[in-house]
């Protein structure tokens, strides 16, 4: 029986060591209320001049390899959420990482979005800023953050 809240639930996934606890907390939800599940990776933007003029070979290898890798990550992860009974599939889409992971919850029509936050410091914060926090101030839709685990 599906609950009538939470149909569709995206789940942006970095590959990190955290991927494994925001995995498990998507297949609970997932179950609990019934929802399908969208695992989605944005790789990031390619450098400049990639695609604009012929770059160093070893980059664009670099990236094509980067992401054959990620492709084969989503699929494993949309595989074992299948073997559960858990409707999954899968999107590899490239861009701006924060505004893609808002746009596709858009497209989607996303009840809830799951994400991992890796708990940098605050200098981290301000230097280089956070998918998390981009995605928690803009989303129109709730959002469940899945903290990392303290170093002991």
């Amino acid at each position: 029986m599906r609950n009538n809240q939470i149909k569709t639930i995206l789940v942006p996934l970095d590959f990190s060591t955290i991927t494994d606890t925001v995995v498990n907390t998507v297949e609970n939800a997932a179950k609990a209320y019934g929802a399908d599940v969208v695992l989605l990776h944005v790789e990031p933007p390619e450098p400049d001049f990639v695609g604009y003029e012929p770059g160093p070979q070893h980059v664009r290898d670099n990236v094509a390899h980067q992401i054959s890798e990620d492709h084969e990550a989503l699929h494993t992860v949309r595989d074992r959420l299948r073997n559960k009974g858990i409707s999954t599939e899968v999107l590899l889409i490239q861009g701006p990482i924060v505004e893609k992971i808002l746009s596709v919850s858009q497209r989607l029509d996303a009840d809830q979005i799951i994400i991992g936050s890796h708990g940098h410091g605050a200098l981290y914060q301000l230097l280089v800023g956070s998918v998390c926090e981009g995605v928690l101030k803009s989303a129109t839709c709730p959002v469940t953050v899945v903290p990392a685990a303290k170093s002991k």
